[in-house]
C-alpha cells in the first residue's frame, strides 16, 4: 500500500517535500491564528498564540527583551506566580521569532506552556553580562523569600514544552554561577532542539541545566557546549535521548532519582561523563538508584561513569550500559577516589551492569560488576548503526504554511460543545496524506468514532484537545473506538503530534486510541506520537471533577474510558513521550484535590513489531498500566506507572469486568491491585528502565514502610522471553512474578526510597 493511502483519491496532489523557501519564516508564525481555551472564562478574548515581538521584544541582541517576554509569558489572567496549583484553561504558546534577545533575569514559565523557537533557524536567548536570575528559562521559580516555596508542586508540573532555541551563558563572567535551564518538571513535558552554550574556561560555574526534583518526563535533541556541568539532574525518573555534551568538566551530574534512562549519548572532551551521587539505599539517604545508559560513544574523556562511593560487594546505586563505544577513555567505570571498576580505552561495552542480577524463576539474587546478560534486538528496532532508532518530534520546518490546512478552517469549532465529529473526519478524509493537518488549539467535541486514514499528518497547538462524550461510549460491555489511527491493517505514515485525548464522562465504553497503522518499509517510524497524551477526568469539561468524583466515592458517572491505547496486531507504533493519565488529582480546582476517576485500562500492545515506548507513562488504570499480549519486538524504556490510590477499595477489576476477548489479567483475594505491566505470550521484548509505584492502599500510605501496598505488580509469564534492565519499584513486597508467582522480592533490593533489580531475563 502507498505512502499515502486511500486519501489520494480527495487529495489534489500528493504533499511530498516541504516548499517553503529559505527566507520564509517557520509556519507556525504565519499561520492563522484561531486557537482558543474552550472552558476559559473569556475564550472569545483569551489568547492562546503569542508571539513575543508583538508584546514588545526586539530580537535585537541588543535591547533588553525580558520584561517583553515575561509579559507575553503571563497576560490574560495565566497560572503561576504561586497563587495557582495548575490549569487547563490558560494554554499558552510563547513564540520566539528569529533573532537574538537579550535577558537580564529569568523567563518564569507559567502552566501548559509551550515556548517555541523558529524551527528553521532557532532563536537565542543571550543572557546579558549582569544577568540576575535562577535560571535563563525557569520552570518552577523559587518564591522570594519563601522559605524553599515555588509556584507549583514538583511532581504535579506537568504540560511544558521548550523547543527550538539557543540559550547563551556567554556573556556571564566564567566564575559566576548561572544555568541555562532550570528544569523542575513531571509527566506531559519534554524539551526538544535545544543547544546551550556555555563558558569552556577551566573551573568555570555554568551549567547547562539544573534540576533538582520532579516526576518526569521525556528530552531529546539537546546539546550542551562547555560548563561546569552540561545537565545536572535529580528526579523521580526521566528519558533522555540524543543527548551531546561538549568540553564541559562533568557532562552529566547525577543528584538522585529512582531511575533514569539515556538512550543514544555523545560525549566529546569532558573530565568525566557521569558523575553519580552513589550509596543511598534508604528513603532518608536517597542518591541515584537507578542509571542505564543505551548506544553512547564517548571520545578523549577521562572516566565515563563515576560513582561517589565503592559498592564493596553489595548493591549502591544499580548501573546498566548497553552498547557503549569508548575512544581515549582511560577509565570506563571508576569510584571518586582512584579505584578503576572497569578499566576503559579505545573500546566497545556490549553490556556491563552493577547490581543484583536475576534470571527466570529464581528469587537468588547475584551481586554482580561485570558483563550482564545481552538482550536480543531485532534489527527492526535499530538503525543503520545498530543503535535503538530515535526519530525527533515532527516540526515540519521544511513546509510553506499553505502546506498546512487548519481544522478550524474545516468548520470545527473546538468550543468543547459543538460536536465536531463530521467537520473533522471530513476534513481528514480530504486532506490526509496532501496536507499537514492543523488542529488549532481548543476543545473538539465527537460523538463517534474519528478515522484517521493513512497518510495523515497531525499537528495541534499547545496540546489541542479531541474530547469524546455522548451514548456510543457510556456502555463498558459494548466498548467503541474514539480514535481509530488508520484502519485495520493499513500501512503509511501517520505522525500525531501534540495532542490531548480525553472525553466528557459517563464514558465506560470509551477506547481512546486504537492503533492499526504499520510504518512502512523502508521508513522506521513513520507510524507515530509525539508529546500527545490521554488525560482522563480532572479537568475542566470532563464532568469529572472534584464535585463529581471525590475521593473515595465509587459513582458510575467517573468511568472514563474502557481502554486507554490499543496497539493492535498488526500495527507498528513510535510512541515518544506519551502519558496515559487518569485522573487521580483535579487540575482545575483550587488545591489540587484527590479525586476518584475509574478508566478500565492503560495500553495494551498486541502489536508484532516494531514497538518504540521511549519515555512513555501509564497511570492509575484499574486492572493494568502496561498489557503485552501475543506481543513481539518491542523497545520500552523508561516505563513508569502508578496504581490507584483507591485500590483495594474497590478492588479490581471493579468498576469494570474482566473481559477474554481483552486477556485481561485474572484476579483473585490476594491479586486485588492494578498490575504495573503485565506480559503474556510475548517475545523479543527489551525494557531498558522502568518504574513501577503502587504509594497508597485506599489513600492511606501506611503500607509503604512495609512494603505491603500491594503484593505483585510486574508479571512475565512462562511462556515469554523478556528482558528487563533497571527496573525499580515502590510499595511493593515482589519486585517481578512468573506466572503470579513472585520471584524477585523487593526486601532484597533496598536502593533508596525505591528498591531495583539491574537486570531479570528468561
Amino acid at each position: 500500500m502507498s505512502h499515502y493511502s486511500k486519501s489520494l483519491l480527495s487529495c489534489s496532489a500528493p504533499l511530498g517535500g516541504g516548499t517553503a523557501a529559505p527566507s520564509d519564516p517557520y509556519w507556525l508564525q504565519t499561520i492563522k491564528h484561531q486557537g482558543t481555551s474552550a472552558f476559559n472564562s473569556d475564550p472569545s478574548s483569551y489568547q492562546v498564540f503569542r508571539n513575543v515581538k508583538d508584546f514588545g521584544a526586539k530580537g535585537d541582541g541588543i535591547t533588553d527583551d525580558t520584561a517583553a517576554i515575561n509579559s507575553a509569558m503571563s497576560s490574560g489572567g495565566r497560572c503561576g506566580g504561586g497563587s495557582c496549583n495548575s490549569s487547563t484553561v490558560t494554554p499558552a504558546i510563547v513564540y520566539f521569532p528569529m533573532g537574538t534577545y537579550l535577558v537580564s533575569s529569568a523567563i518564569d514559565t507559567y502552566y501548559y506552556t509551550q515556548i517555541i523557537g523558529d524551527a528553521k533557524k532557532p532563536p537565542t536567548l543571550l543572557a546579558s553580562s549582569s544577568f540576575n536570575g535562577f535560571a535563563v528559562i525557569d520552570a518552577d521559580p523559587y518564591i522570594p523569600d519563601g522559605w524553599g516555596a515555588q509556584w507549583f508542586t514538583n511532581q504535579n508540573n506537568f504540560y511544558r514544552s521548550v523547543r527550538n532555541l539557543i540559550i547563551d551563558l556567554r556573556q556571564i563572567p566564567a566564575s559566576t554561577s548561572a544555568i541555562g535551564l532550570h528544569w523542575q518538571v513531571s509527566q506531559g513535558t519534554s524539551l526538544i532542539n535545544i543547544v546551550v552554550e556555555m563558558s569552556n574556561a577551566s573551573n568555570n560555574n555554568h551549567q547547562g541545566m539544573f534540576m533538582e526534583n520532579g516526576s518526569g518526563g521525556f528530552m531529546g535533541d539537546i546539546i550542551f557546549n562547555g560548563g561546569k556541568y552540561g545537565i545536572q539532574v535529580g528526579n523521580q525518573q526521566f528519558t533522555v535521548r540524543n543527548l551531546t555534551v561538549n568540553n564541559a568538566a562533568t557532562a552529566v551530574s547525577g543528584i538522585w532519582n529512582w531511575g533514569f534512562t539515556f538512550q543514544g549519548v555523545t560525549i566529546n572532551n569532558c573530565e568525566i561523563g557521569f558523575d553519580l551521587a552513589t550509596g543511598g539505599t534508604s528513603k532518608s539517604n536517597q542518591t541515584v538508584g537507578s542509571e542505564a545508559i543505551i548506544d553512547a560513544v564517548v571520545t578523549n574523556t577521562s572516566i565515563f561513569v563515576r560513582s561517589s562511593v565503592a559498592s564493596n560487594g553489595q548493591l549502591a546505586g544499580s548501573l546498566v550500559l548497553n552498547n557503549i563505544k569508548l575512544s581515549n577513555v582511560p577509565t570506563a567505570v571508576g569510584v571518586a577516589g582512584g579505584t578503576t571498576v572497569l578499566a576503559g580505552g579505545t573500546t566497545t561495552i556490549a553490556s556491563w551492569g552493577q547490581g543484583n542480577v536475576y534470571s527466570g524463576t529464581s528469587g537468588s539474587k547475584t551481586f554482580t560488576q561485570g558483563n550482564i546478560v545481552s538482550a536480543n534486538k531485532p534489527s527492526v528496532l535499530l538503525d543503520s548503526a545498530g543503535r535503538i532508532f530515535g526519530k525527533a518530534h515532527p516540526q515540519y520546518e521544511n513546509y510553506a504554511v499553505s502546506q498546512f490546512i487548519s481544522i478550524k478552517s474545516q468548520g470545527a469549532k473546538g468550543d468543547g460543545h459543538t460536536d465536531d465529529t463530521t467537520a473533522i473526519q471530513n476534513a481528514l478524509d480530504e486532506y490526509a496524506g496532501c496536507k499537514i493537518i492543523f488542529f488549532d488549539a481548543g476543545t473538539y467535541y465527537v460523538t463517534d468514532t474519528i478515522t484517521i486514514p493513512a497518510g495523515a499528518q497531525i499537528v495541534g497547538e499547545a496540546w489541542s484537545v479531541i474530547m469524546a462524550g455522548g451514548s456510543a461510549f457510556s456502555d463498558q460491555k459494548n466498548p467503541r473506538v474514539v480514535i481509530q489511527a488508520g484502519a485495520a491493517n493499513s500501512q503509511g505514515v501517520l505522525e500525531i503530534s501534540d495532542m490531548v485525548f480525553t472525553t466528557a464522562g459517563p464514558t465506560a465504553g470509551a477506547i481512546m486510541i486504537e492503533w492499526n497503522v504499520h510504518d512502512p518499509s523502508g521508513q522506521q517510524a513513520a507510524a507515530g506520537m509525539w508529546d500527545s497524551h490521554i488525560r482522563l477526568g480532572g479537568a475542566a469539561g470532563t464532568n469529572m471533577q472534584y464535585s463529581q468524583c471525590p475521593p473515595g466515592s465509587v459513582n458510575s458517572a467517573c468511568q472514563a474510558a474502557f481502554l486507554g491505547m490499543h496497539l493492535t496486531s498488526g500495527s507498528s507504533a513510535y510512541l515518544e513521550g506519551t502519558w496515559v493519565w487518569t485522573a487521580d488529582h483535579d487540575l482545575d480546582t483550587s488545591g489540587s484535590s484527590n479525586i476518584s476517576i475509574f478508566t478500565g485500562r492503560g495500553i495494551l500492545s498486541e502489536s508484532h513489531g516494531p514497538v518504540w515506548l521511549i519515555g512513555t507513562s501509564s497511570e492509575h488504570a484499574v486492572l493494568y498500566q502496561y498489557s503485552l499480549v501475543n506481543a513481539q519486538n518491542h523497545y520500552i524504556g523508561f516505563a513508569q506507572t502508578e496504581t490507584p490510590y483507591y485500590q483495594p477499595s474497590p478492588a479490581a477489576p471493579a468498576p469494570y469486568s474482566t473481559v477474554s476477548t481483552y486477556n485481561d489479567p485474572t484476579f483473585s483475594s490476594s491479586i486485588d491491585m492494578a498490575w504495573g505491566m503485565y506480559i503474556q505470550s510475548s517475545n523479543d521484548i527489551i525494557i531498558f528502565g522502568a518504574g513501577f509505584y503502587s504509594f497508597f492502599r485506599n489513600y492511606s500510605q501506611d503500607c509503604l514502610t512495609t512494603n505491603t501496598c500491594q503484593a505483585q505488580i510486574f508479571n512475565v509469564d512462562s511462556a515469554s522471553n523478556v528482558t528487563a534492565y533497571s527496573v525499580s519499584t515502590i510499595g511493593t513486597t515482589y519486585q517481578l512474578s512468573v506466572s503470579q508467582d513472585g520471584v524477585i522480592r523487593s526486601s532484597d533490593n533496598a536502593d533508596g526510597f525505591q528498591e531495583t533489580f539491574t537486570v531479570w531475563s528468561k
